[in-house]
């Protein structure tokens, strides 16, 4: 279409309404999202995803204000992809960008977008590894994503960002042996924000004890860093750990394979996506796929031996046929 080519090429001239309009496509699932993501694959691979990550209550959304501050004080452009739970009327973010981000709302060089989880339970908007896409072909050199704060679930960002930030607070000491399984595992850095709270110490201790135990990289030591966002306190250390840990990524060449493993995970995703779709269309065309369903549906067999049933029979391949059929 004339108009996805107009806004990609705004877009890429720095026309910020025409990243908003893209990104409005993006997460209405246009049928124009293939065409745009082919359209700007070519200028990606500048920006550096920073995540900011943890259990509802961290002060995330403080943390990633003060580090975009840090930011721009060395007038690096920044890119904020704030995650929201979904309003349960509207669909939409529940909180907006204006509120979380206020200082930076009138900055032309941090562009800021809120975006709804959509009932996601990793913590990420499904669509939100397209809009980085989008603030890397606009030209952000830093990328910042927050996600939604829902506990040791919360592992999507591991394979959106570079630098991974999991935020914790003092009263999560008790929480940390439970939690070591889940979230605490991606961290490539550790903040434990609210720290004049009593026993912000005893967390970080812990961590680290934690960490010695189970180191997780010869490459990287991940830092335990303590922090108040609010007062600004802790976060030009934060700042620097983010730049060590981007550096180490390079220098060991695993910045290479990180991004080759989010590349790989991003295809299966969008292949599985794309079969999905395309089969849950057919079973509405179908009459023996739809038969299926409702025989599973009624409970008269199980979803295990209706699938060998649907796959020993001629409908396979008629299903693979039109599934792998190029769309018009």
């Amino acid at each position: 279409m004339a108009e996805i080519k107009e806004l990609i090429e705004g877009m890429l001239k720095g026309q910020e309404q025409a990243l908003a309009r893209l990104i409005t496509l993006i997460e209405r699932e246009s049928p124009e999202v293939p065409q745009i993501m082919s359209k700007i694959y070519p200028k990606l691979g500048t920006s550096y995803v920073v995540g900011v990550t943890g259990p509802p209550g961290g002060g995330k959304s403080s943390l990633a204000d003060r580090i975009t501050a840090k930011m721009r004080a060395e007038d690096k452009s920044v890119g904020i992809i704030a995650c929201d739970p979904s309003s349960p009327f509207s669909g939409g973010a529940v909180l907006g960008d204006r509120i979380r981000m206020q200082q930076h709302y009138l900055d032309k060089e941090v562009f800021i977008r809120s975006m709804a989880t959509r009932e996601s339970r990793g913590g990420l908007s499904p669509t939100t590894k397209e809009v980085i896409k989008l603030m890397d072909a606009f030209g952000k050199e830093y990328v910042l994503v927050e996600t939604v704060g829902v506990g040791q679930t919360e592992l999507d960002i591991m394979d959106a960002a570079d630098t991974v930030i999991v935020v914790l607070v003092p009263e999560a000491g008790d929480a940390i042996q439970a939690m070591k399984a889940g979230i605490l595992e991606i961290a490539d850095i550790f903040v434990v924000n609210k720290a004049d709270r009593e026993g912000a110490e005893t967390v970080a201790d812990d961590l680290r004890q934690m960490l010695r135990l189970n180191p997780k990289h010869e490459w990287w030591e991940v830092p335990v860093l303590t922090t108040q966002a609010v007062n600004d306190i802790g976060i030009d250390e934060l700042y620097t750990q983010i730049k060590n840990h981007q550096k180490a990524l390079e220098d060991s060449g695993q910045l290479a394979i990180r991004r080759q493993e989010q590349r790989r995970a991003e295809f299966l995703e969008v292949v599985e996506r794309t079969i999905r779709e395309r089969i849950l269309a057919l079973i509405r065309k179908d009459k023996s796929l739809t038969a299926a369903l409702e025989r599973v549906k009624r409970g008269n067999v199980d979803p295990y031996t209706a699938t060998e049933e649907l796959l020993d029979s001629k409908t396979l391949l008629n299903t693979w046929r039109a599934v792998t059929e190029k769309k018009g």
